[in-house]
């Protein structure tokens, strides 16, 4: 009688082992059983699908705070301590300092103001408002947009268009009496004064006006 053929390549028990239960691969009664193919050669789980983020952590959103990662009582880098605030404007200082431009602007735009005045014998309405612009906007191109700085512009002002006025009075004065103009302020500058309120009028007082609202205005353009 022939006897059947066996399969080829019938798959070999290990270590001697007989199939269980038509299973090749059950190992040996007191052995663990060995776990199913799953196609991994290796026999370790496939790895979890990317995210993205190769360190497997969730970035910090950006704060825009470079220190905000710290925690409470933690230096800061370089062994430094909290980052230092800027330190406040000197005010006080810059306002200081624009009275005082506006006080010197004011002599100088006076006096430049009487020469023209007294050499054309006659006030320019121009004139008196180009002296406040000057003033006001030197003062507060160097104090800032401080009230204190605005009003002081304003009153130095004033104070500019009546000087020059007086100096052309003087010049005046000077060139009728032939005497030296340095005379005239120096030795009779009682009688300059007395001229000019004998000669103020409306347009006076109306070039000094005209002076503090060019100021105010030369001083909000430099603001």
């Amino acid at each position: 009688m022939s006897q059947p053929v066996q399969p080829p390549n019938q798959p070999q028990q290990p270590f001697g082992g007989q199939p269980v239960d038509g299973n090749p691969y059950a190992g040996q009664p007191g052995q663990p059983t060995p776990a199913a193919p799953t196609g991994n050669p290796y026999g370790q789980p496939a790895p979890a699908a990317p995210t993205g983020n190769p360190y497997g952590q969730q970035p910090p959103a950006p704060t825009g705070n470079p220190f905000a990662g710290q925690q409470p009582g933690q230096s800061a880098p370089f062994g430094g301590g909290a980052p230092f605030a800027p330190a406040p404007p000197a005010r006080n200082n810059n306002i200081m300092l624009g009275v005082l431009v506006a006080l010197g602007a004011a002599v100088v735009a006076g006096i430049l103001y009487g020469v023209i005045a007294g050499s054309i014998e006659r006030e320019v309405g121009y004139a008196a408002v180009g002296v406040g612009f000057l003033v006001g906007f030197a003062s507060s191109k160097v104090g800032g947009s401080n009230p204190a700085v605005i009003g002081a512009a304003a009153v130095f002002s004033i104070g500019a268009v009546y000087l020059g006025q007086l100096v052309g009075i003087s010049m005046v004065l000077s060139d009728l009496a032939q005497i030296p103009f340095s005379e005239v302020i120096g030795d009779h500058f009682g009688t300059v004064t007395d001229a000019w309120s004998q000669e103020a009028d409306f347009m006076t007082y109306l070039f000094l006006a005209l002076g503090a609202a060019a100021a105010v205005g030369g001083a909000k353009k430099a603001g």
